[in-house]
């Protein structure tokens, strides 16, 4: 890591393995019903991979949840059970049945059903800004740790991919960073993700800024959102 020792410890500010789930079928845009077990596994994997690769310390329900997918994935493989009354059980509602039923409590919620961020209320403290950025009838969508990972492969795929990410230089310290980016909000507010960066980043200023983005969330001094038509991430300081 570029600060030795660091790592960073996701809270309830962000989501689960539920919600890497339904981050994976919603960006392959495949049905619940009809998950490509085989493919999101990789996926799913994938991301624990990035995740631990950046020392964030994830709660064991992703392991149990990856093993779930493992087990649905073999038995994929094998002939189809009937169960008591001559009915063939899909291995994958194993994994259908908790989705829909976590997919109802974030709806009673009001949490996934009303991520649409409309009005100038949504951040108190750039809501002029906000109107100028975007078009009055233009979307804003809540969003969370696994798309600004996504936006972060985005940045790391231009590197050289024989340049194995080295987590141990010492350059400059994610509190430094933190403080480097809190000075550049206090004279914009908000900065799409892309501007976060120099125009030539190394890696280790990618992988710092990325890891300083996830503790100023944690801390409640930033806000995350996309513009829903163009995919554009923006962060608004609170």
């Amino acid at each position: 890591m570029t600060e030795q020792g660091y790592q960073v410890k996701l809270t309830d500010v962000f989501e689960g393995p539920m919600d890497l789930l339904l981050h994976l079928i919603k960006k392959n845009e495949v049905n619940i019903y009809d998950i490509p077990i085989a493919e999101i596994t990789k996926q799913y994997l994938q991301y624990l991979e990035w995740m631990k690769a950046l020392n964030i310390d994830f709660a064991g329900e992703f392991i149990v949840m990856a093993s779930t997918l493992a087990q649905v994935k073999s038995r994929m493989l094998l002939p189809i059970a009937s169960d008591l009354e001559g009915e063939e059980e899909d291995p994958r509602m194993e994994i259908v049945r908790p989705l829909t039923e976590y997919l109802q409590m974030k709806s009673a919620a009001e949490v996934l059903a009303q991520r649409t961020l409309l009005g100038e209320g949504t951040f108190t403290r750039t809501s002029g800004e906000v109107r100028q950025l975007f078009a009055q009838d233009d979307q804003l969508i809540q969003i969370g740790l696994f798309e600004l990972i996504d936006a972060f492969q985005q940045i790391l795929i231009k590197f050289d991919p024989e340049d194995r990410l080295d987590l141990t230089a010492d350059r400059i310290s994610v509190k430094d960073r933190i403080t480097e980016l809190v000075d550049m909000f206090e004279k914009k507010e908000s900065l799409t993700f892309e501007e976060l960066f120099s125009q030539r980043p190394n890696r280790t200023e990618v992988i710092v800024t990325f890891l300083a983005i996830l503790e100023m969330v944690k801390l409640a001094l930033i806000r995350l959102a996309q513009h829903s038509q163009t995919g554009v991430i923006r962060l608004f300081y609170q």
